[in-house]
């Protein structure tokens, strides 16, 4: 019986050879609605289905384009459930065989002939059946007779129907069955979701006789003279003409023109619109001129990545295609959402990770402006576990359908300006068929360079690939000085490109412009370590960027006890997953920014600010972070804040900055006057604006921005006590604030009740906390850091001081923290509100070799405290190694607000550099407002406040489980341990660690009356 047709290794039959994706005006009908649909758990199903007089109407309905797996009607699960791997293959590894539990998919459209489509047909023309993408295997029938059958869920399959078309205004069935498992299956091991079906459009094309078969255009662009060249191959079996009406062209194919144009790149992405024409068909164009080009660098003994002779920097991000409700199968509107998104914060490139995206998402990079690297839809990275053995990269037998995804990737997307490399995958080890690979896609003649990030000994690439490359061998990469491969240092970096010494490889390797194809792994809180990278991207003109891991978490939404959350791996019962690993995005599920993302537009931004000094007049240094663009289309406005309230507001000149130029612009007498009203703090925030519009964004979209502080920021004072703590029943009294005699505990600030204040070190764990690269979570757990007990060692009046010493513990452990609260009696302000001043100090004991998750002190305040006000940074949340978009300035928020939603619940929301912060609470007919809390930093403090606490939040799977407990839960933050990208990537930069040692920090709290 083995094996069946989708086991074969190369089992396409009747598939048309490759062309690039193409606007005609020839005729053609859109398949895409409700077809009929039936379920099977096995692919060996009687084929009757197929025949036109089958009958189909008990049949379900299932909308196309679509997974079946993501069907409205499958609550049930009658047509199986989503199934997330990275790694992990979720069948038994041997290729080229599947399971025979096979999930099949019957599909079928009674479709009407359409008059023009069937008068091409009369003419002499055909017609096609086009597919963009079905997962993973597919045969076809037309009115029950087989026309073809392919793999290659990302890629584009066409099929002649031509002989089995009925005449105009007749029906014809089309039935198409899908396997979900096929060898293809083997070379689509890519860390997303496994989905099924007919997930990209299908649609019925005229193909008249003596039309445009296919279009190749060659588009270069001369710096140097300002001139484009154009040259465009045209099958066909007709005489054709190359019409370009605004350059006033006319050209026979193949000839070769050359004119003065304006040159395409993503900051000026301009197109120029032509036309292919013969006399049965026009196929519409959008030509944009630009080279790619790999040349020598005047600064180093390598070479430099150009696009139209200028060195470019990538400031980029993969892209999966994921919709929260349709999986791959995404709509105009999210495509278009996406690539507006990545505009407006600074992003000029994508990695089409890793497949070839839908064609409409390629005309969008063309339009408003993306560089593209195309990658081929590959990877086969579950035969890791198995030490690479049967590897398909490197058996004969995989050489041809490994060589045809490639081809078919090239020649679909070949006439677009925006793709500037090709890929030949992603993770799937080294072999022949790679090379094979490679040669395939040079022959197509598109001049593009290519990319394989695990070609280690560099025979077949342009560039030096790498993932999550630490900062310090970027470092050393930035200067070629990188380790010799087979060393043991290039061992430590990046073990699989261990071995032999290879002096010829190193060599080639040294030459070529260096990329990181993936770094800064964005997967819950983070990522850390952005602005350090960028400033390494820019050190040297090797270094091309990198593209961070990645654009979109991949949450599925689900309704879980009338409750909607984000479902990722294993929430739909799969017995093989790899968690929530495919949350990783810059942006939520739903197109949310992250502050991830906010973070990552300040490193990319196009205009860099930031404040100079050396002891003239204050100023801040300008740089054009552009590749091409001046920055003529470019305001400077400045806003002068005291103690976070404006004051004043103008524009500086913006001096005239080529590409990477800076220069020093002194700021405005105006932005300098003393400061109002008794403040203490003089900011001014200066912003890069667009002048004009733009196709991404209105006039006035920040393209960069920058503070300069006037004043030092205020030293804390300690005010004299008020008055002596005094003992009254079980209470010790002091400004207003009561304490346990006994223990010690605040437990009243006024009228405002106070409870559980004691010293905080943990956190709950981040993505990057539990990440494989050093579990430091596992660690802290291990240390029982999470269980700490607090013993109270001595309760004391001294000095008009109540001193309370406590020694903060974990179990198991002989070491600790000797903690010393110091409280002190404060004058009250105006409004007569209860005030004390708490210093802490801490003092480690014994041996602690681990960083601590956070250092601060934690309380609970009333729930009836929902707002927050406060001056510090904002307005978003900020960590040590985070935080880029937060500035100083004040702020406020609701404390649902204050929460940032990532789909594993983890630690978030803290505000830094608070100077002061306010929670108050709402006023609710009929019930008393409860008085506020003002917490004084000296001179600032961190600060976090839900409504849970840090081990609710801690066990929390999803963040639909945060229920609202009785209380708000504040901390207020001495220190933090960093980000960093450990769930993928380094682990916290040296700078960001938070070492055990003896710390002090104080702050000031005052009750803000009813």
């Amino acid at each position: 019986m083995r094996p069946h047709w989708f086991e074969q290794h190369n089992p396409a039959q009747g598939v048309l050879p490759a062309r690039a994706a193409l606007r005609s005006d020839a005729p053609e009908l859109d398949l895409a609605g409700d077809w009929r649909f039936r379920w099977s758990p096995r692919a060996d199903v009687e084929e009757s289905f197929a025949q036109p007089g089958f009958d189909d109407s008990a049949w379900d309905l299932l909308t196309v384009p679509g997974h079946w797996q993501l069907a409205p009607h499958n609550t049930d699960g009658r047509y199986g459930r989503p199934a997330y791997t990275n790694l992990q293959y979720p069948f038994p590894v041997d290729p080229p065989f599947v399971p025979d539990e096979n999930p099949t998919g019957d599909h079928r459209l009674a479709v009407v002939v359409p008059d023009d489509l069937a008068a091409v047909v009369a003419a002499g023309g055909r017609a096609v059946l086009r597919f963009e993408g079905v997962d993973s295997a597919f045969r076809v029938w037309v009115d029950g007779a087989d026309v073809g059958r392919s793999v290659g869920s990302r890629l584009a399959s066409e099929f002649d129907v031509t002989d089995h078309l009925p005449a105009a205004g007749e029906q014809v069935v089309v039935a198409v069955r899908v396997h979900q498992w096929s060898s293809g299956s083997y070379l689509e091991d890519q860390d997303m979701w496994w989905l099924s079906g007919i997930f990209r459009d299908v649609r019925l094309l005229g193909r008249p006789a003596g039309g445009v078969d296919d279009v190749h255009v060659h588009a270069g662009y001369d710096h140097a003279a300002g001139t484009g060249s154009l040259r465009v191959e045209v099958d066909s079996t007709a005489a054709a003409r190359v019409l370009v009406p605004e350059l006033g062209l006319d050209l026979a194919p193949g000839e070769e023109a050359v004119v003065p144009v304006d040159p395409w790149s993503a900051e000026s992405p301009r197109l120029y619109d032509a036309e292919v024409a013969t006399a049965t068909e026009r196929v519409r164009l959008r030509i944009g001129f630009r080279t790619v080009a790999i040349v020598p660098s005047t600064t180093g003994d390598w070479d430099v990545f150009t696009v139209n002779g200028a060195r470019t920097l990538m400031r980029g991000v993969n892209r999966h295609e994921v919709s929260a409700d349709r999986g791959r199968s995404t709509t105009p509107a999210e495509d278009l959402a996406d690539v507006l998104l990545m505009k407006q914060h600074g992003i000029n490139a994508v990695r089409t990770s890793h497949y070839p995206p839908h064609p409409r998402f390629l005309d969008l990079c063309d339009e408003y402006g993306l560089y593209v690297v195309d990658e081929c839809d590959l990877e086969t990275h579950g035969f890791y576990f198995n030490g690479w053995r049967r590897n398909p990269s490197d058996d004969p037998a995989w050489e041809a359908p490994m060589v045809d995804r490639m081809v078919r990737t090239v020649h679909r997307d070949k006439n677009h300006a925006s793709v500037i490399m090709w890929s030949l995958g992603n993770e799937s080890g080294v072999g022949r068929n790679l090379s094979a690979m490679a040669r395939a896609a040079r022959e197509v003649g598109t001049g593009l360079p290519l990319h394989y990030e695990h070609d280690w000994g560099y025979h077949d690439v342009d560039v030096y690939s790498r993932m999550y490359a630490s900062h310090a061998e970027v470092e050393r990469i930035a200067r070629g000085a990188e380790a010799h491969l087979g060393s043991d240092e290039a061992l430590e970096d990046d073990g699989q490109t261990a071995g032999p010494r290879d002096d010829a490889a190193d060599a080639r390797r040294r030459r070529l412009p260096f990329v990181q194809c993936e770094y800064v792994h964005a997967m819950g809180l983070g990522p850390g370590g952005v602005a350090e990278y960028q400033d390494l991207f820019e050190s040297s003109d090797r270094v091309m960027g990198g593209f961070v891991w990645e654009w979109i978490d991949h949450g599925l939404r689900q309704v879980v006890d009338g409750r909607e959350r984000w479902a990722y791996g294993g929430d739909f019962g799969e017995v093989v997953h790899d968690g929530n690993f495919v949350a990783d995005g810059l942006v939520f599920p739903d197109r949310t920014p992250s502050p991830g993302l906010l973070d990552v537009a300040v490193a990319y931004a196009p205009v860099k600010i930031v404040p100079v000094g050396g002891g003239g007049a204050p100023a801040v240094r300008i740089t054009n972070r552009y590749d091409v663009r001046d920055l003529s289309d470019v305001s400077l406005r400045w806003v002068r804040e005291d103690d976070g309230e404006p004051v004043a507001s103008g524009e500086l000149a913006t001096p005239a900055l080529g590409p990477w130029e800076s220069a020093d612009v002194v700021l405005p007498a105006a932005a300098l006057v003393p400061a109002r009203g008794g403040a203490s703090e003089r900011w001014v925030t200066v912003t890069a604006v667009s002048r004009k519009d733009e196709p991404w964004a209105p006039a006035g979209h920040a393209l960069g921005s920058g503070q300069v502080a006037l004043d030092p920021l205020p030293s804390s004072s300690l005010s004299s006590p008020h008055i002596a703590p005094v003992r009254r029943g079980a209470d010790l009294l002091l400004g207003g604030a009561a304490f346990d005699a006994c223990t010690g505990a605040l437990h009243r600030l006024g009228g405002l009740p106070v409870h559980g204040l004691r010293l905080d070190l943990w956190r709950a764990p981040t993505d990057n906390d539990e990440g494989d690269n050093g579990n430091l979570a596992e660690a802290w757990r291990e240390a029982k850091l999470h269980q700490l007990t607090h013993q109270v060692r001595d309760v004391r009046v001294e000095g008009g001081m109540l001193l309370v010493t406590t020694r903060v513990a974990p179990p198991l452990h002989d070491h600790g923290v000797l903690t010393t609260f110091r409280w002190t009696a404060l004058e009250p302000d105006a409004a007569g509100g209860a005030a004390v001043r708490l210093d802490v100090h801490v003092q480690p004991q014994g041996e602690q070799p681990l960083p601590w998750p956070r250092l601060g002190v934690r309380l609970h305040l009333p729930r009836a405290l929902d707002r927050v006000a406060w001056f510090g940074r904002g307005p978003g949340e900020a960590y040590p190694d985070t935080g880029l978009a937060a500035r100083v300035g004040r702020f406020s928020a609701t404390v649902a607000e204050l929460q940032t939603p990532y789909v594993m619940p983890q630690e978030n929301g803290h505000r830094a550099d608070v100077r002061w912060l306010e929670l108050t609470g709402g006023q609710q007919l009929g019930v008393p407002r409860t008085p506020g809390l003002r917490v004084e930093g000296a001179p600032t403090t961190g600060f976090t406040a839900r409504r849970w606490t840090t081990e609710q939040l801690a066990a929390a799977r999803h963040d639909a489980e945060l229920v609202p407990g009785p209380d708000l839960v504040v901390t207020l933050d001495a220190a933090l341990h960093g980000t960093g990208t450990a769930s993928c990537g380094p682990a916290v930069l040296p700078q960001y660690v938070l070492h055990p040692e003896a710390r002090s920090f104080s702050v000031t709290l005052r009750e803000l009356p009813a």
